[in-house]
């Protein structure tokens, strides 16, 4: 049984609309409970939100039956929590079940501290978003903010840049994939081989110390950086004896695993993921030849970065101090109001390639988008060209040297301002590294995805926050003042007022 939120309170519970924050915190926590808070509380945002929740999160599973789980709202508070903190599991785990205003706002009163919640009930309900959901979720949360602020009609004004999202990874070389891809292979080998009481990789354990001393020995022989044929002669014999070890051990796995073969459906899935190790093995091996004994050159396109994270991509953007990355890129496009109105995942795809798909997702969402500016890494003549038929006005700057025509046009106000204006997108990149995007920690190409969305849904509920937040520390100080400018008595003069401003905690 799942529902959106528990209708009946409970004995000592807070409603949601009676949680008060410290205005003097600088703290992250309060700030993002406040956007949480404004989106339980604003009736036709929370019908929405909650409307998509309920449809989208197991659908298949019927929510009124079954014992009871957590609830939806909680699902999202915690999602959004771990990654506007950018924290890990361990940290979100010891906050829902200690911080106080926390737990208010998940819907706990102040005497039912038996409730707890386990560490893998955190991470496999917030595991239940998917992208596509959060997409939309953001879209509902967008046109909230926007309400909010008491926006006019008038057009947004986007701005584009990518920046990558590193993944959790170790700096690849081709002699150390090659270990990870057998230490695992044989580590899964021996551990089924110990369950079938099969005694082929008993010694298992003395095998991995002596791949990763020929390993050891290929890489200090590498480090030395001679110029004499003798050792270059050595070099080439480490990386022989590394690889032939390797080749024994891979023919020894694929000789267990015959002998290992099984109709049950466990085993063969761990048959397979073993033979996917294997698979990793046999590349490296392949390439380290070629590449040391051959003395060729490895096109890029072959070349894999991880064997935990096969979708990383060496990625170098020419930063400063900064030569090279691991990760995904990814795009967003946010507005004047700081807004993220559209993010897109770049699989292996440059700048150029995803300007004109970001400006029509966008438009799907937001039509009242009609600019939109772009650094030198977007242009292409054809996306000059397509883009003057989506907006009003352009601003993507021309590589190169620039013909009097091409001048002119960028040297127009509107296309000055709008290109100095674009230089604020660095801040939302900024916020959402601090927030979470500086590393994605969860598993495969879905896990980026989801964690990706979530972390763009939990920066604009913070923008939300962000404002509420300035309001009330705005509306405090209207109200201390009215006390200090009130007729001085003795229980009403401004030292008195002031006191008592100072006793409640609202100074």
């Amino acid at each position: 049984m799942r529902v959106v939120q528990n209708t009946q309170m409970e004995l000592g519970e807070i409603d949601v609309s009676h949680i008060k924050f410290d205005l003097r915190s600088r703290d992250d926590i309060p700030k993002i409970l406040r956007g949480l808070q404004h989106l339980y509380l604003d009736e036709a945002l929370c019908h929405k939100v909650f409307a998509l929740l309920e449809s989208e999160i197991a659908p298949k599973v019927d929510k009124h039956n079954g014992r009871p789980g957590m609830t939806l709202w909680s699902v999202l508070v915690c999602g959004v929590l771990r990654l506007d903190l950018n924290a890990d599991y361990d940290r979100l785990h010891e906050l829902v079940n200690q911080h106080r205003t926390l737990r208010a706002m998940l819907g706990h009163s102040l005497y039912d501290e038996d409730k707890q919640y386990a560490y893998q009930t955190l991470v496999d309900n917030v595991s239940l978003f998917t992208p596509e959901l959060l997409d939309r979720l953001n879209q509902i949360i967008v046109e909230g903010g926007h309400i909010l602020i008491k926006k006019d009609e008038s057009a947004l004004r986007g701005r584009c840049d990518s920046f990558v999202v590193e993944t959790d990874v170790h700096f690849p070389t081709d002699i150390n994939l090659l270990g990870d891809a057998l230490r695992k292979a044989i580590t899964l080998t021996a551990r089924w081989c110990e369950s079938q009481h099969l005694s082929d990789w008993r010694q298992y354990r003395y095998n991995l110390r002596q791949l990763k001393r020929l390993m050891r020995n290929a890489q200090s022989k590498k480090r030395r950086k001679a110029a004499d044929q003798q050792s270059n002669l050595q070099t080439i014999q480490a990386y022989q004896a590394y690889i032939e070890q390797a080749q024994c051990y891979v023919k020894k796995i694929q000789t267990t695993l015959t002998k290992l073969a099984t109709t049950a459906t466990r085993e063969l899935l761990q048959k397979i993921e073993i033979e996917d190790y294997l698979q990793h093995a046999k590349r490296q091996i392949d390439q380290i030849e070629r590449r040391v004994i051959k003395g060729e050159i490895i096109p890029h396109q072959e070349k894999v970065f991880s064997i935990f994270e096969p979708h990383t991509e060496w990625v170098s953007k020419g930063k400063a101090g900064v030569p090279v990355e691991l990760g995904v890129k990814v795009c967003i496009l946010e507005d004047q109001h700081q807004f993220i109105l559209h993010h897109h995942v770049m699989e292996r795809q440059t700048d150029d390639q995803i300007a004109v798909n970001m400006v029509t997702q966008a438009k799907k969402r937001f039509p009242i988008l009609n600019a939109c500016s772009f650094d030198k890494g977007f242009h292409s003549p054809a996306n000059q060209a397509e883009l003057a038929q989506h907006l009003e006005q352009v601003t993507l700057p021309k590589k190169g040297k620039l013909s009097k025509e091409r001048k002119a046009i960028e040297q127009m106000e509107e296309f000055v301002k709008a290109r100095r204006a674009h230089s604020a997108v660095e801040s939302a990149i900024n916020a959402l590294e601090v927030h979470g995007l500086d590393k994605c920690p969860d598993h495969g190409m879905g896990g980026f995805k989801r964690y990706v969305a979530l972390a763009i849904v939990a920066r604009n509920i913070r923008r939300i926050g962000d404002i509420l937040w300035q309001q009330d520390v705005e509306r405090e100080r209207k109200a201390i003042k009215r006390h200090l400018k009130a007729p001085t008595s003795s229980l009403s003069s401004p030292a008195n007022a002031k006191n008592r401003l100072i006793a409640s905690n609202q100074w």
